[in-house]
């Protein structure tokens, strides 16, 4: 089993005032050649954008891109004709294929919006783009982790142009998952969203990382109450 740790305070950071954002993997400005990306993982951003602010219309090819927020309403715009707002309980994807250009802003003038950035290297390229979001309310559950990402059609989760898998986590004090391989070759990253838990006897808190490959399984102990997002990728591209 190989494992790599990045601690919440050694992430990249880029504050431009409308926007702060934690890098964890090389994006932008920030650039380490250790930390390039874990497998087909490319871009795992934790950003905080604040009221009546956002990202204008920008462009996108042959990147898969899930969104999480964790707080606040974030409204989506895009090439496709898609207007929608994602919010804390949603999860989203744009398969960016042959090209796509979008928008995200905060249309809050009294609060931030906080999610996370996460970028996939797909396994089919210039694909039709596609577009679509789900609400976990009715499919989150407590103390196991369940799925919000997958590559099938039909399966729970939105569906992604890769081998991949992300499950999401919500744990009391105590009580602990193991997270079974779904692929052979495939590694998981683990990113910390709230609390302590414990990744194969390893301590990671808020806003750690933590990558593991090499392995059929990975035990998560929550040392406090903790939420936790687990991202399965092929670990070659």
């Amino acid at each position: 089993m190989n494992t790599v740790i990045h601690k919440a305070e050694t992430r990249g950071h880029a504050n431009h005032g409308w926007l702060n954002s934690h890098h964890t993997f090389s994006f932008a400005n920030y650039y380490n050649p250790e930390r390039m990306n874990f497998g087909v993982l490319r871009v795992l951003n934790d950003d905080t954008v604040q009221d009546g602010m956002g990202f204008g219309t920008h462009p996108h090819d042959n990147m898969e891109i899930v969104s999480i927020p964790l707080e606040g309403d974030l409204e989506h715009k895009d090439s496709m004709g898609n207007t929608t707002v994602i919010k804390e309980g949603d999860v989203q994807i744009m398969s960016a294929g042959t090209g796509v250009t979008h928008s995200e802003y905060n249309k809050n003038k009294d609060k931030q919006v906080k999610f996370l950035q996460i970028w996939v290297f797909p396994n089919k390229r210039n694909i039709t783009p596609e577009y679509d979001q789900i609400s976990l309310k009715d499919i989150e559950k407590k103390n196991e982790f369940y799925q919000i990402v997958s590559p099938n059609k039909g399966e729970q989760g939105v569906q992604i142009n890769q081998d991949a898998w992300f499950h999401l986590g919500k744990f009391d004090k105590g009580n602990s998952s193991e997270y079974k391989i779904k692929k052979g070759g495939n590694g998981v990253y683990a990113f910390i969203l709230e609390g302590e838990v414990e990744i194969n006897n390893e301590r990671l808190t808020k806003r750690d990382g933590m990558g593991v490959w090499n392995t059929d399984s990975i035990h998560v102990k929550a040392s406090e109450d903790a939420r936790v997002l687990l991202m399965e990728v092929p670990m070659s591209m």
